[in-house]
């Protein structure tokens, strides 16, 4: 992909005042207008992509999506990277006068502090900031301004309010399934909606004499759309003020546009919103109010991640930093070592009320590390920031990378401070009371899959590793292998899905040498021809070993249910697939959320 963005002429100008300034005055003002003016581009950009997304569904290109995807995943860090080291060398006393860059900073906060967009912009002119002075140990503010006017105003706006009159009916439904404002026509939108009234009424039916009636639904103002599919998003508003999910998955084909899902569960609701999963294109620039609508269907995922799910990455890591902060305060605790076993490249901290694991990688990986030769934290970062910018298949935990950042030392507990500054000196400084991070990865608080097994009944530890096979086969179809295969790499997240969180070992499917060992006759003592190859190896016989699962039920289950990722057909097969630029369908939902035939939908 071609890292360099054109630019329009405003930036062009603005970089050419920057050059005409005789002092450092003056090429203060002219850096805060330059950042502006890039930003206003990044931003113009980045409001393009829903649409793009939009017409990709309306015209049935999958291969459009996927691509519209992750062009705006790696958008942010192409402007950064571009426009970073152009800034440094047209002012280079950037670099080392920060008193310099504060005025710069004053000055753009001037600029942003009543755009709706500003905590965006802050983001942005610190992420520029980080680029030109990474090399050195110069943290920078994970922090923006007080929310502007415009934004405080206008709270309610991003969603329309449809009263149910008496009771609900098709033409309700039609009207909000119109909200997005399609292009393209439905197959049949008076049967899907009658269907979709049958299914609602038999959800909210109550006959109690108090049991709580709609009295509204709520839309968002917007399409989302991700890979093939398309949602209309909203809620139930009963007469007690209580909200239940609404949300209309799609479904677009040469005849037409069909609703194949309605959502109404939470749980259900949290896994197809789940950041482990490609961003939502949001066809509304309205990210805040959008956030806090999905904050009242799934109040127990934290907000930060609201923002990351509709691809505002950069807004969530300020937000997720502050929640930890603001759990710390609350709880009165300090960062501790992460339960369970400690990784071997990764060395993991969290507290008990805390929302999220973080981790800082190891100068040196300990002495149980069996990939040879070690790449190095550079390497092992790029592995998780490629693992961000994909989509993840829903079995795979997002990641947050922050780089230079202060902490306050007395978040932590001495002996864990200690521990880093041992493992991680590289990345990690102690300053007085400050601890200066280079690079820091947060991640959602998941249970390690042996730590949950331990206690675990005979029906969960079925469930579960049943989701351990699928999580392995969804990581397969992105063109995802881990091979570390060991159990202790995946985890249980709230609603019993399995992931993947442990990426040092990931690597392209694509890229590995599917072998075995079946072939061989019976007492056969050559060494096998795939033992001199060089790369990746894998010898899918052997999964079942190398998840050291010590648990027997889990054992016999995983064999049973998962008989197919131990065979090199199934393996190679994806393979083919992925050579072939084949997009996978992946099940965002259970079968149970499918809309019912007209025959189906009775009680």
């Amino acid at each position: 992909m071609n890292l360099t963005i054109p630019l329009p002429d405003e930036v062009e100008r603005a970089y050419a005042d920057l050059a005409g300034c005789a002092d450092d005055w003056s090429r203060i003002d002219a850096t805060a207008r330059l950042i502006l003016a890039i930003f206003d581009d990044f931003h113009r950009v980045l409001c393009e992509y829903p649409y793009r997304a939009m017409r990709a569904f309306e015209a049935i290109d999958p291969q459009a999506s996927v691509r519209i995807s992750k062009e705006r995943l790696g958008l942010y860090s192409r402007y950064i990277t571009q426009h970073g080291p152009r800034i440094r060398a047209a002012f280079p006393a950037l670099v080392d006068n920060p008193s310099l860059w504060d005025h710069v900073d004053r000055l753009f906060c001037a600029m942003i502090i009543d755009r709706y967009e500003a905590d965006t912009a802050f983001s942005f002119a610190h992420s520029i900031r980080r680029n030109i002075c990474h090399e050195l140990w110069r943290p920078v503010a994970y922090s923006f301004p007080p929310p502007s006017k415009h934004r405080a105003l206008s709270m309610a706006s991003v969603f329309r309010r449809l009263p149910v009159q008496g009771h609900i009916d098709g033409a309700l439904v039609a009207a909000a399934l119109r909200i997005p404002g399609f292009s393209v026509p439905f197959q049949d939108l008076r049967s899907d909606c009658e269907r979709i009234v049958e299914q609602v009424n038999f959800l909210l039916d109550n006959d109690a004499l108090d049991a709580a009636l709609p009295v509204a639904l709520d839309i968002v103002e917007a399409g989302f759309f991700r890979e093939r599919m398309a949602f209309v998003v909203g809620r139930w508003v009963l007469s007690d003020s209580s909200l239940v999910p609404f949300v209309v998955a799609l479904v677009n084909s040469e005849r037409g546009i069909a609703v194949d899902a309605v959502l109404h569960r939470v749980a259900d609701v949290h896994n197809l919103f789940s950041s482990t999963l490609a961003n939502f294109h949001v066809t509304t620039q309205l990210y805040y109010q959008t956030c806090v609508f999905l904050f009242s269907l799934m109040p127990r995922r934290p907000l930060g991640h609201h923002y990351s799910t509709i691809g505002y990455n950069h807004v969530g890591k300020v937000a997720i930093l502050n929640e930890v902060i603001e759990q710390l305060r609350q709880s009165g605790q300090k960062f501790q070592r992460s339960p369970g076993h400690a990784g071997t490249v990764a060395l993991g901290f969290t507290f008990e009320s805390c929302s999220y694991h973080l981790k800082v990688i190891r100068d040196r990986p300990t002495t149980s590390y069996k990939w040879g030769e070690f790449p190095g934290v550079p390497a092992v970062l790029d592995k998780y920031r490629v693992v961000h910018e994909i989509n993840r298949a829903g079995s795979m935990l997002d990641n947050v990378l922050y780089y230079n950042l202060r902490l306050e030392r007395d978040m932590f507990d001495p002996a864990l401070l200690e521990d880093i500054c041992r493992e991680a000196g590289g990345s990690v400084n102690v300053d007085g009371e400050s601890v200066f991070i280079r690079s820091l990865i947060a991640q959602l608080k998941i249970v390690p899959l042996p730590v949950y097994l331990e206690t675990a009944d005979e029906s969960e530890i079925r469930s579960v590793i049943t989701s351990l096979g699928n999580c392995i086969r969804n990581n397969a179809a992105t063109n995802i292998f881990n091979k570390d295969l060991d159990s202790r790499n995946y985890g249980v997240g709230r609603y019993g899905r399995v992931f993947l969180f442990d990426y040092d070992a990931v690597e392209r499917l694509t890229d590995v040498k599917i072998r075995t060992n079946l072939d061989r006759e019976p007492g056969e003592e050559d060494i096998p021809d795939w033992f001199f190859e060089g790369g990746i190896v894998f010898l899918p016989e052997e999964i079942e070993y190398g998840l050291q699962l010590k648990n027997e039920l889990a054992r016999r289950t995983f064999h049973k249910v998962n008989a197919d990722l131990m065979t090199v057909a199934y393996w190679r097969q994806i393979q083919e697939r992925l050579m072939r630029d084949e997009v996978p369908e992946l099940q965002m939902y259970p079968e149970s959320c499918k809309l019912r035939a007209p025959e189906a939908a009775v009680r």
